[in-house]
């Protein structure tokens, strides 16, 4: 089958195939070029190992919404926090788990506000987001089409 315009991958995403990977992320301030570096990996592993279509701008796209949520991470919560990508079929699930039981909200947009932009960022580019207590801590999951890319 062809590829879909705007995607790069030998082949198409089977809906059987699913792909998972995890990184740990501790304290120190590297670990946010790390999680980007990570997910940009990922996803060209999926496209070029795997032939997952991937639209031209889905990495860049995913890396923003990945460093936006480990940069509230380690801004709020005290402890470590992992990164969990995977893909099932044409969605990419992007889902960070921190320590802090504290839920965050979107604010209301407001062009004057110096900050705190970073849920909103997500939620504009991704096609879901959900926030949820954990036994420890909460999980936010951004589940991003690999097909589009949200921009």
């Amino acid at each position: 089958m062809d590829e879909s315009p705007g995607c790069v991958g030998g082949g198409q995403s089977s809906p059987a195939l699913t792909l998972d990977a995890s990184l740990e992320l501790h304290g120190d301030g590297s670990r946010i070029a790390h999680a980007r570096q990570h997910a940009a990996a990922f996803l060209a592993e999926a496209r070029d190992d795997h032939g997952i279509l991937v639209a031209t701008g889905t990495i860049e796209v995913v890396q923003l919404i990945v460093s936006e949520l480990v940069t509230n991470a380690r801004k709020y919560a005290p402890g470590p926090a992992t990164l969990h990508l995977r893909i099932a079929g044409p969605v990419l699930q992007v889902e960070l788990w921190d320590s802090s039981p504290v839920l965050p909200a979107a604010e209301t947009p407001d062009p004057h506000r110096v900050g705190q932009h970073g849920l909103e960022l997500v939620t504009a580019l991704a096609r879901t987001v959900t926030v949820e207590p954990a036994a420890v801590g909460k999980r936010i999951t951004a589940e991003i089409d690999l097909h589009t890319t949200g921009i």
